[in-house]
């Protein structure tokens, strides 16, 4: 599932499990949600939030299994589906609105629903040595719900965005760099946790106020922000 630890302002948010794909099913995702709820509950002002996992995958989609085994039709199926998109619809919202910086350390591969799982945050840092990013859809033949559209469409750029979606890419920690989908690449797991951390205590130490920090956020990604029905509030709290 995962776990949250607080480190003086850091929360560190862990999808834990040694060695399992940290699939998105109904019981991780409200694990997740629930997990941010107690980062903004406990949050004070200059709070930061780094997401990290164990094993070799940081998370590999929604979990097709726990599909197969609920569902007894196809039409049990599609509705099994939907209740896992507006479950990854409400996590985006969870992220989108968590008054502080969020950091994802990529720790391993990343694929489908787990590249939405790493976009929601506000930076994006990778592996070098080891994993994958991968929208596995086409491949697939599974449709993208346009609020994961908008997500794409606010966070990466152009043909890139064309090649991830349109190509089906499997991409390495250094071309996901130099297409600027993340901020920057590490050796190993351990190096890529720590670099994660690091960046979650430097942005921490800025000592930002959280509710502009959401509300600016807002304005940067008004469509999916629209789509996600969230609200904007002008906050005026100048520092004189």
């Amino acid at each position: 599932m995962c776990s949250l630890e607080k480190r003086g302002n850091l929360f560190i948010l862990t999808l834990t499990g040694q060695g399992v794909e940290h699939r998105l099913n109904p019981d991780l995702i409200s694990s997740i949600i629930a997990a941010l709820s107690q980062a903004k509950a406990q949050s004070t002002r200059g709070s930061a939030l780094v997401t990290v996992s164990h094993g070799k995958f940081f998370c590999n989609g929604l979990d097709l299994d726990w599909v197969s085994a609920v569902a007894t039709s196809n039409q049990e199926a599609q509705q099994h589906f939907d209740h896992l998109y507006d479950s990854l619809k409400q996590l985006v919202l969870a992220f989108i609105s968590l008054p502080m910086p969020t950091v994802a350390a990529v720790n391993g591969h990343v694929a489908a629903a787990g590249v939405v799982l790493a976009l929601c945050h506000d930076y994006v840092i990778m592996r070098r040595d080891r994993g994958v990013l991968y929208m596995s859809e086409l491949d697939k033949g599974i449709g993208i719900p346009e609020v994961f559209m908008a997500l794409f469409r606010a966070k990466i750029s152009g043909s890139t965005r064309r090649d991830m979606l349109l190509r089906g890419l499997k991409i390495k920690g250094e071309e996901a760099l130099k297409m600027g989908i993340v901020e920057a690449i590490y050796d190993g797991e351990e190096g890529a946790t720590n670099a994660g951390t690091e960046m979650g205590n430097d942005l921490a130490k800025r000592n930002w106020d959280g509710e502009v920090y959401v509300e600016i956020r807002k304005g940067l990604y008004h469509e999916l922000c629209g789509m996600l029905r969230m609200a904007s509030n002008v906050i005026a709290t100048p520092k004189l």
